[in-house]
């Protein structure tokens, strides 16, 4: 599966403007680690890129209905599993095993939690964010509330990473993608 058809998948699932910033966000944080890590980037984005494909749609089916999506797309069963399994233990029970299984997990909430926080700035934008802001909004449990801060030390956890690490590398990768994200975002 090449970009192309994963982005044409996302869209044929979700069509608010929030899950695609979202996708998009995601994609490109994994093609930042992926880069950071030597990995292959387009294989890396495009997990990034549909791990949510089913849940606009089928909220209460998450990462079960996506398993079907993507089987009758083509996907391979290793990008299959890599995508279920970041809702280990919520929705899922396929654990993040890979390196890039377990960065998705644990950047997934934290996306949406920076985003959140990055929309309150007068920016509106990641490229100003320092980690020690992040970190107050991570403490406001009202704050972005439905952005799970357990699951974050967990993905912080499985990667051996302290969260100041996995803030200030998820706020580098986020800030590394902002502008291609808001272009592609004004495309659609």
């Amino acid at each position: 599966m090449n970009r192309e058809e994963a982005l044409r998948l996302l869209k044929e699932y979700n069509k608010e403007e929030f899950h695609l910033r979202h996708a998009l966000t995601v994609e490109g944080v994994m093609r930042y680690f992926a880069r950071e890590f030597g990995e292959d980037e387009e294989y890396w984005g495009i997990v990034g890129l549909l791990h949510d494909v089913d849940f606009e749609k089928y909220p209460e089916e998450h990462c079960h209905k996506a398993r079907e999506i993507l089987k009758n797309a083509g996907a391979p069963e290793d990008m299959i599993y890599s995508i279920c399994s970041h809702g280990y233990g919520v929705c899922s029970e396929l654990e993040p095993k890979k390196q890039m299984e377990k960065i998705l997990f644990a950047t997934d909430e934290l996306t949406g939690l920076i985003w959140a926080a990055a929309k309150m700035r007068p920016s509106k934008s990641t490229k100003d964010m320092e980690v020690s802001s992040l970190k107050k909004k991570f403490k406001d449990k009202k704050f972005a509330a439905g952005c799970s801060r357990d699951i974050i030390k967990q993905g912080a956890e499985m990667l051996g990473w302290d969260l100041d690490k996995l803030f200030e590398e998820t706020i580098l990768a986020m800030r590394d993608c902002e502008d291609l994200v808001n272009r592609e975002i004004e495309e659609i």
